[in-house]
């Protein structure tokens, strides 16, 4: 003790000393001003360093700093800790349905209640319970309901710009799913932290879990475990055995990335995650070697399966809204999924259920699968689109939602063939066609609909117009005003004494040659950036290789829609939206006002597509229904192409509508050949489309269009 004293003594009158001599350098000309006295001052730069060590602080600097950062943090946390409650937690976890309305404000759907039942924990198997400690929180019977390291990496994350989140116990899980949102902010993480420590001090480990376990979402709209049983099994929380607890547990890190019958990757990913669930309880020892290798075999979960009020079209056109909501909002599956929202579509109820009837009708007609086991692998797609708005109106996504879970109206992977063909149209009128890519007119756009679209052709053969055709010398002309007959298929649209199809003829059939030429003579990657820019998606867009023009992309039905509404609307191109509203407890949220259209075409350009696109209208559709329709034009895939699927797209100045007819079977990847299918060699099959289109846009019994080529 007396050394301490002693070293105590010394240090005070080292201080003392230190003080002393600052006063008196400040007053003979130091920092401070002369005169002043001052007796203390922080030496900071350090006074006698020189160079970068007087910007370097003491170890004593820095440990007074690091003191007062962890008194502000106690600080804070102890005023956080002082304000939270915990409030009664089956009102703080209550969730609602998501109500959807149709476009007139009549309700179209109200999903839930929320899939949630609530089970003692004397119904949760220890296998379940040791599956979840295992997965998500192996100190749970030992922590004090928070994770230092955890929350640590949440601020070391929000000090870096990212998400706030990592490490949370089952305690902290519990907290945000029955207390608090699922912001990720600082102030959420603290305020979860603190009610964490308070409901371990008031709750026992095993009320902890059983709320946990009550409230997690677990995917396929199943909140809890039991809802979680049913959902995957068919049956009761209590009767899971370990390896059908250890996917359940493994589905909590996301219910939605881990399900395995939503595809393969996920399947993949859904196993290695139970075998890790299975082996970390090995190494907890909450599991023996022994009873670990009695299960080898990946359990299965059933068939998804929705709710049956979302049967028909009905869960198509919700999921659509779902999608939109969530790209609009941010908000995750799982969070939108809790319920209380409700949404405005712009779903019109009454040209929905025309076009399911006219699809259901037509097909009918057309195919026979009690006979033709082709025709049981049929698919048909279709979406209508109101041109210079936007606004999806109706599609059809399949025979029943319950049933057919992929949506045909919203999905890729079916190549458009020759109805892209108008996009290269386009671009070759509206940029002028040639290697140089030459234009004559005016490149701005005022907006005034002025006639600059139409550049040059190569060599300055003339403006290009839908007449225009390739010469025998390659040149691109519309000089010659004689009209010969269309060049067989296979023919070199260069080469012969007769001229190749113009591109108005080109485009009705037999034209795959001429609009190769023209997409390379054009530019594949302008053709790509026109066709984007009216509504077609980028993923959606084949490689730039020499069929690209002949349609190998892979747009929804409703993007081809919302893209030939650009024709329609004149040039001005809208991008397709489903909701018009969205509320959350009554509170509106923003963001859903419809998308601001913008001009990618001139006036006359789109003019001159549209009238060539009539030609295609006259040459398909029977003149009965023509005369039942306003001014239409349209395109569609042809007999040639060669394609494992069949397009017609269309519009009115009332309607955009795409209609596709594919195959395709559960369990095999990509489309099957049409061959086979409405008991001919597909060009039978290839005229589905057309009848549906041509059906519903009349608004009449079906017309069936002529055969063509």
């Amino acid at each position: 003790m007396r050394v301490l004293r002693r070293w105590a003594g010394a240090g005070a009158r080292a201080w003392a000393r230190r003080w002393r001599l600052g006063g008196r350098r400040a007053g003979a000309g130091g920092r401070g001003p002369a005169g002043t006295g001052r007796r203390f001052r922080v030496d900071y730069p350090r006074r006698g360093r020189r160079g970068p060590l007087r910007w370097l602080p003491s170890w004593r600097q820095l440990l007074g700093l690091a003191l007062l950062c962890c008194a502000a943090l106690a600080a804070l946390v102890g005023r956080v800790y002082a304000s939270v409650s915990i409030e009664d937690v089956n009102t703080a976890s209550r969730a609602e349905a998501n109500v959807y309305y149709w476009a007139d404000g009549t309700q179209m759907v109200s999903v839930g209640p929320v899939n949630r039942q609530n089970v003692p924990l004397s119904d949760i198997p220890p296998a379940l319970r040791n599956a979840v400690i295992a997965a998500e929180n192996a100190t749970f019977a030992t922590d004090p309901g928070f994770s230092v390291r955890g929350f640590g990496r949440a601020v070391v994350n929000m000090v870096r710009g990212g998400e706030v989140e990592g490490g949370s116990t089952i305690t902290q899980q519990y907290v945000k799913n029955a207390y608090l949102t699922q912001d990720q902010t600082l102030e959420r993480k603290l305020k979860e932290l603190c009610l964490a420590v308070k409901l371990s001090r008031s709750l026992s480990k095993d009320d902890i879990l059983q709320g946990y376990l009550n409230t997690s979402w677990f995917g396929r709209d199943a909140y809890g475990v039991q809802a979680a049983a049913m959902a995957y099994y068919g049956t009761d929380a209590k009767d899971l055995d370990p390896p059908r607890a250890a996917l359940l547990a493994a589905l909590l890190k996301s219910g939605e990335q881990y399900d395995p019958s939503r595809g393969p990757a996920h399947h993949r990913r859904a196993e290695a995650r139970w075998r890790y669930v299975l082996d970390r309880q090995v190494e907890l020892g909450l599991m023996s070697r022994a009873e670990r290798a009695a299960y080898p075999v990946f359990p299965e979960p059933r068939p998804r399966s929705v709710a049956t009020s979302l049967a028909g079209q009905t869960g198509y056109l919700v999921d659509v809204a779902d999608k939109y909501v969530r790209k609009r909002t941010g908000l995750t599956t799982e969070e939108l999924g809790r319920g209380g929202y409700r949404i405005r579509t712009t779903f019109d109820r009454a040209e929905v259920e025309r076009l399911r009837r006219t699809v259901e009708r037509v097909t009918a007609e057309g195919l026979d699968p009690a006979r033709r086991t082709a025709d049981r692998d049929v698919q048909i797609g279709a979406a209508s689109v109101r041109p210079g708005d936007g606004a999806v109106l109706a599609l059809y996504g399949g025979a029943d939602a319950t049933r057919h879970f992929t949506d045909n109206a919203d999905t890729s992977g079916v190549p458009v063939g020759s109805a892209f063909k108008p996009f290269v149209l386009a671009a070759a009128l509206q940029l002028g066609a040639g290697p140089a890519g030459s234009r004559s007119g005016d490149d701005s756009d005022d907006g005034s609909g002025s006639d600059s679209g139409g550049g040059s052709g190569p060599d300055g053969a003339g403006r290009v117009t839908p007449d225009s055709f390739y010469d025998p010398s390659g040149r691109l002309t519309d000089r010659s005003p004689q009209v010969l007959p269309l060049r067989p298929e296979g023919a070199d649209p260069v080469s012969g004494a007769d001229r190749t199809p113009t591109l108005r003829e080109a485009l009705v059939r037999d034209g795959d040659g001429v609009y190769r030429r023209l997409g390379e003579d054009v530019g594949l990657e302008r053709v790509r950036d026109l066709a984007v820019g009216t509504g077609l998606l980028p993923l959606s867009m084949a490689p730039l290789e020499p069929g690209f023009s002949a349609g190998t992309s892979t747009p929804s039905a409703v993007r081809m829609a919302g893209a030939y509404a650009t024709f329609a609307a004149g040039g001005l191109s809208s991008e397709p939206y489903s909701v018009t509203a969205v509320s959350y407890r009554g509170e509106p949220l923003e963001g859903f006002d419809p998308p601001r259209g913008g001009r990618v075409l001139d006036r006359e350009v789109a003019r001159g597509v549209t009238e060539a696109l009539r030609d295609v209208a006259v040459d398909a559709v029977s003149p009965e229904a023509l005369r039942a329709l306003p001014p239409v034009a349209a395109g569609r895939t042809e007999a040639d192409d060669r394609m494992p699927a069949s397009w017609f797209v269309g519009y009115t100045d009332r309607l955009s509508t795409a209609v596709t007819a594919f195959r395709s079977r559960a369990g095999e990847g990509g489309l099957l050949p049409m061959t086979g299918t409405a008991g001919g060699d597909g060009a039978e099959a290839g005229s589905l489309p057309l009848r549906v289109w041509s059906g519903y846009m009349t608004g009449a019994p079906d017309v069936p269009g002529r055969r063509t080529g």
